[in-house]
């Protein structure tokens, strides 16, 4: 009995000290400053490795670029193909110009553009996560010493403090939200069921260790528009909604995210669909159109990429999203992979394994970008309105602009897109008549 009584009295103490410092500040929307000075220590401790980490390595090596590139590993002509072909055809053809379509071929078979987005971003300099530096090795007494107190600091400090904050905030909005969904439709059950999202979505960032910095308010998406945005991880959501409300797009799910979608759309008017109903493009298209029609709801929160995308690119938008109307509300997300990487490998790990995988870094640190709001021109089909959105997006997050679709972290390439290439390709024998000239010279022999 003296056990389980001193077992209850540390869990009180705990669940006061959670409550006290953490969860209350959050929901009121104010700091006490402990995060702050988290991160001051934290960065000074990673500035503290990087130099110590320099310092042990004695051997010479190769100069490195102080920017990370989009090349990878591969030193890429970034010249267009067109120009190139372009190029070649100030001349007659000759059988040296394959080896422009080589060089081409041994680029996409050692480091293609499209699959490395789908890997996490390499980092500069060491985070004293062993996940991040698959050469890890020792360096000194004093750099181990201090790795592993980052070790029990994450696993035994962090993580049970992160894992109840999670549960209050998940607990907190399955109650909030059903209790505020017997209220009568109006403004007051608006306001509160604002109010719950956000003070519960508060209490998610504060168990993710998240420091969010919002540029530019003045452009937040509004009541009846379409907020679109770049996708890195299942976490963009909460990212975004820690800042204002949004109504969810999305597929109808079992288990606990099955219960959080019943629960909040009593609440908000979240639009879920069914597994059957979400391939009915015309349907969901529909029901979109419904919502913007409604200035009075909240703004739809979109993903066009259609799954997530490492940290440093922005891939095809699918143009759907843009084919609604009404008012498009682009945002930009940047993570900063040095305290922790936001981004979720679907086919590497499940959900449970990402998850404590953030649960365990050092913090998710993040920039949103508020877009002024585009609305599509009257020259201006869907795609072009998507690519248009997509490049506003791409330039203020500093990532790379890819014309390729993300389903392709799954599928494979279609034919048509290989027939694409292969006619850029034949164009360059056509256009200087080669083919002609090579078709008569085996006639003659």
């Amino acid at each position: 009995m003296e056990v389980v009584w001193a077992v209850g009295q540390v869990g009180a103490v705990w669940m006061a000290v959670v409550l006290g410092l953490i969860v209350l500040p959050s929901a009121l929307g104010i700091s006490l400053g402990i995060s702050e000075a988290y991160m001051w220590v934290l960065v000074k401790t990673l500035e503290w490795a990087t130099i110590r980490l320099q310092k042990g390595v004695r051997k010479p090596q190769p100069q490195v670029p102080q920017t990370p590139t989009a090349n990878g590993i591969i030193e890429r002509d970034e010249t267009p193909m067109e120009k190139e072909i372009a190029r070649l055809h100030r001349a007659d053809f000759e059988f040296s110009h394959i080896f422009y379509f080589c060089r081409k071929g041994f680029e996409a078979i050692v480091e293609d553009e499209v699959t490395q987005r789908f890997s996490s971003e390499e980092l500069l300099s060491w985070n004293l996560l062993t996940r991040t530096n698959v050469n890890f090795h020792y360096i000194s007494v004093r750099l181990t010493v201090v790795w592993v107190v980052g070790v029990i600091v994450r696993y035994c400090f962090l993580l049970p403090l992160r894992f109840t904050l999670a549960a209050i905030g998940i607990t907190s909005m399955i109650v909030g939200t059903t209790a505020v969904g017997q209220l009568p439709n109006g403004s007051v059950k608006n306001y509160l069921s604002e109010v719950v999202h956000l003070t519960c979505s508060r209490i998610l960032v504060r168990a993710l260790s998240g420091t969010i910095h919002y540029h530019n308010k003045e452009n937040r998406p509004q009541k009846g528009g379409i907020c679109v945005a770049n996708h890195t991880s299942p976490i963009d959501a909460i990212i975004l909604t820690n800042d204002g409300c949004y109504a969810m797009v999305g597929q109808v799910h079992g288990g606990l995210m099955g219960v959080i979608q019943r629960a909040t759309v009593k609440a908000c008017p979240h639009v879920w669909f069914e597994r059957s109903e979400i391939k009915d493009r015309h349907l969901v298209t529909k029901r979109l159109r419904e919502h913007v029609a409604d200035k009075n709801k909240l703004p739809i929160l979109i993903f066009p990429e259609g799954t997530c995308i490492n940290n440093t690119s922005v891939m095809m938008f699918k143009k759907g999203s843009f084919e609604i109307g009404g008012t498009i509300y682009p945002v930009a997300i940047k993570y900063d992979p040095q305290f922790g990487d936001a981004f979720w490998n679907s086919s590497k790990y499940n959900i449970v394994s990402y998850l404590l995988r953030i649960m365990t870094s050092w913090a998710i640190v993040c920039n949103v970008w508020y877009l002024p709001p585009m609305v599509r021109k009257e020259d201006e089909d869907a795609v072009q309105f998507a690519n248009r959105v997509r490049s506003a997006i791409a330039r203020q997050g500093g990532l790379t602009e890819l014309p390729w679709d993300g389903g392709l972290k799954r599928a494979k390439v279609k034919d048509t897109f290989k027939e694409e290439q292969q006619k850029n390709y034949s164009k360059m024998l056509v256009r200087n008549g080669s083919i002609g000239s090579l078709s008569a010279g085996t006639e003659s022999d």
